[in-house]
Formats: structure tokens, C-alpha cells, sequence
């Protein structure tokens, strides 16, 4: 059954709502909700009770907080945001704001919770469902006029307590609130049904992505592409002497990174945000995870293997670790520069991307992978003819796999874009859903 828009409307109090349906209020924050209020429930508890401890990281973009940790309450300290269960808390500092986190507290150890400054606290009042104004805080409507309202420079803007007590609610009578409150329940645990299936599928699709890769540049090209390619289908295998290598055609050998490339990091440029900021619409700035920046001096024009030094993308595995650089750029203090001696540089690029760096990575305070660890690595040596088929075979097999995954990101895309229209328009009054929840 579809949603349809109420029968009667009225004239809003503020022009980015146009009308309201003529049942409905629009009143501000302040009068609904207490914003920043006390945690009274934390001052009956010992100093010895646990509660819950929830950095930023803990806080779920649309909800849901990571309960896993707890402090006594004597351990906590000041300089912490205290809410209670009930209460909605959100982000107020970039890009946090803007990305959408913030939940409805639930679960709390003996319902208190401790997390970062860069939260607001919003507790609704008794004309206010608490499910209702956690919607709201995550509708596209009050995320941008939240991000008008920021104030601050660069990465410290931050959405000031005034927006949320200032800002004019659209507010239906209770029991409708938590009938739209019912109905984004069921409709967003569905949506998010289906996009947690296609995550799943982008991971099985990124590991076999990678075991492929994994296989091929240290075994050769299975059989039967072999002996599509004229190789030998199966070779004889030997020890190659190298612990992550194991066996090896008999026919590779085994060297260091240092015998293979030549090391070109005397020409990284190491750059503040203004700087590359001041130097935009030039060529592409290249650092550890990717394409960062525009700026202008040290130009490569070749081909170029990039391995990050960073130790945090080395150990998280959250960006690539090795690619390939093409066309005219410059790069950044934080990549490892390399320039093959002989052989195929896709081939390189893709031995380079399945080697775990964890164990090599040196330095508490800021981990990487030195130049010199770097080059000690050994990676498996085919003759040039078969690295240029082994980077021919991955290249069309990648380009598959590659094109699967980019159907299921714009498939969790567009999901994402409805659920968002949706609550935005329910929670504003664009949709009746009463006869729906």
C-alpha cells in the first residue's frame, strides 16, 4: 500500500516546509525538548557503578551505538557528555554532523552513558516522541539547515545548541508521532535488510577479488588459461625460500623489492592542507589511499608503483595499499615511490597489493613501513612474457568481479537515497502514513 499525501494543509511558519498538514503544530525545540539537559540518573549511582563510555567511532550514522564499552564512574572523569537511555544523541562537529550520526540512547549500563563533547543531547519532553525526534534529527531537513548554521573554521565547524532549540519542529498530535515512528521502524529495518545483503555480497566479492589476485601472482594462471595463453598448464612447483610465498613455479624466482624497483621517495613533497588547498585545478595530487589533492611542483609523467607508508591504511586495510599512478602528477610524503627496473608494472602493482605489510610496520606513536623494510620484501619473479599474461588475465577477470561491485554500491546508493527521502518526507508531513504503521 502506498503512502499518500494528507488531505488538508496549512501554510507553514518557515519556508523550507511550505505547509503542514492541518492537523499538525510547528513549534521550536526549546518548548518540546531540553537540550544539553543533566544526567540526573548518574547522580544516584556509586562512583564505583559501571556505564557506558562511547567515543565518536561508537556512534552509528542513523543510528545504533556501540555499547561494548564501560568505565566505572569514578574512572570517567570531566570533559564528557552525559546522557541517559531515552535520550537522542547527535553529532555536532563536521563531517560527523553531516554524515548523520546519532541514535536514540538504549541499553545503557544502569542507564548512563558517558561519550564525547562533540555531542548533543536532546530529551524529549512529554508532547515529543523520543522515536519521532530521533527521525526528524536524521531527515535530510534538519541535517542541512543544521550544516547552514555551523560555525567554526575548517575541520572544527560545529552546529551550535541554539539550532536545535530554535529549530521549528513539525509536530503532529502524540499518537500520530509514534505512528510515523512505527511505520520508519518497519520501513528502514527493511531497507536496511536489503542493503546489509548487499554489503555482504561487495565483501564475498572483494575477497574473492582479492584471493584471485593472491593466487595468480605467486601460483601462475590456472590450467586451463595457461593453456589457452601457451604456458605450461601445470607447472612443476618448488620452495621458493620465502615464508609468504611457499611454493613457486620451478621456473620464477624470488627477489627484493629493492632489486626489482628502483626507490624514487626523494621526490615526495610534503605539503600543508592550505598549500595543496591554494593550488587547486592542476594536476592530480596522488598520497597513500588514491587521488588527494591538486599542487604544482615535482611532476611525474610515467608510470609509477605507489605503496602506502602510512601504518594506520597498512594495518586496517582500509584503502589500497599499492596502485598504479598514470598520466602527469605529483605525490605526497606519505607513499612509498616505485619504479620497476624490468617487467610488467601491473604485474608488480598486483604481487604489491596481496602482501601483508602488518608485520613490517615500526613506530607507536605514528606507524610505517620504512623504505627499508619495503625493500627487503621478496616477490615472485615469471619471466616477462608471463607477467604481461598474468596482468592481461587479471585485468579482464578483476574488470568482472569490479563491475559486479559497482552494480551493488549503486543498488545500497539508491536504497539509501529512498530511505532518507522517506523519513523526511514522513517525518515532515509529505507522506500520510497512518493507515500503513
Amino acid at each position: 500500500m502506498k503512502a499518500m499525501p494528507y488531505e488538508k494543509y496549512k501554510p507553514a511558519n518557515e519556508s523550507w516546509l511550505h505547509a503542514l498538514p492541518e492537523a499538525w503544530d510547528q513549534i521550536r525545540g526549546r518548548f518540546v525538548m531540553a537540550v544539553n539537559p543533566p544526567a540526573r540518573r548518574a547522580r544516584a549511582l556509586d562512583d564505583t557503578d559501571e556505564v557506558s563510555f562511547v567515543p565518536m567511532e561508537a556512534v552509528g550514522e542513523y543510528g545504533g551505538l556501540n555499547l561494548e564499552r564501560t568505565k566505572p564512574l569514578d574512572e570517567i572523569g570531566s570533559g564528557y557528555t552525559a546522557f541517559e537511555d531515552g535520550d537522542v544523541v547527535i553529532a555536532k562537529i563536521t563531517p560527523c554532523f553531516e554524515n548523520g550520526k546519532g541514535a536514540i540512547a538504549s541499553g545503557l549500563k544502569n542507564g548512563v552513558g558517558f561519550g564525547t563533547t562533540e555531542l548533543h543531547v536532546l530529551r524529549a519532553g512529554k508532547h515529543l516522541d523520543k522515536q519521532f525526534l530521533f527521525y526528524l534529527t536524521i531527515s535530510h531537513t534538519f541535517r542541512m539547515l543544521g550544516e547552514s548554521e555551523m560555525y567554526g573554521a575548517g575541520g572544527q565547524k560545529r552546529v551550535p545548541p541554539e539550532f536545535a532549540k530554535d529549530f521549528r519542529i513539525p509536530l503532529p498530535p502524540l499518537d500520530e508521532q509514534q505512528t510515523i515512528a512505527r511505520f520508519l521502524n518497519a520501513k528502514t529495518a527493511q531497507i536496511d535488510a536489503l542493503v546489509a545483503q548487499k554489503r555482504q555480497l561487495i565483501c564475498k566479492l572483494k575477497e574473492k577479488r582479492q584471493a584471485l589476485i593472491a593466487s595468480t601472482v605467486t601460483r601462475g594462471l590456472p590450467p586451463e588459461a595457461a593453456k589457452a595463453a601457451g604456458l605450461e598448464p601445470n607447472p612443476e612447483m618448488k620452495d621458493s625460500g620465502v615464508d609468504w610465498l611457499g611454493q613457486i613455479p620451478k621456473h620464477w624466482t624470488a627477489k627484493a623489492v629493492r632489486y626489482i624497483f628502483r626507490n624514487c621517495d626523494s621526490r615526495r613533497i610534503p605539503l600543508s592542507s592550505e598549500e595543496r588547498a591554494d593550488l587547486e585545478k592542476l594536476y592530480p595530487y596522488y598520497g597513500a589511499s588514491g587521488v588527494i589533492d591538486m599542487v604544482d611542483d615535482y611532476l611525474f609523467d610515467e608510470p609509477l608503483v605507489l605503496v602506502a607508508e602510512d601504518g594506520a591504511n597498512l594495518l586496517s586495510r582500509s584503502t589500497p595499499l599499492a596502485f598504479l599512478a598514470t598520466g602527469k602528477y605529483w605525490v605526497n610524503n606519505h607513499a612509498h615511490i616505485l619504479k620497476p627496473l624490468a617487467g610488467d608494472i601491473r604485474y608488480w602493482v598486483a604481487t604489491l597489493e596481496t602482501f601483508d605489510f602488518s608485520p613490517l610496520i615500526t613506530g607507536a606513536a605514528q606507524p610505517k613501513l620504512t623504505a627499508d623494510r619495503l625493500g627487503g620484501i621478496q616477490l615472485p619473479v615469471p619471466p616477462p612474457n608471463e607477467q604481461a599474461t598474468i596482468a592481461d588475465y587479471l585485468a579482464a577477470k578483476t574488470g568482472e568481479l569490479d563491475a559486479l561491485v559497482g552494480q551493488a554500491v549503486e543498488v545500497v546508493d539508491r536504497l539509501t537515497e529512498y530511505r532518507q527521502a522517506l523519513i523526511t518526507s514522513a517525518v515532515t508531513g509529505k507522506i500520510d502514513v497512518r493507515e500503513l504503521a
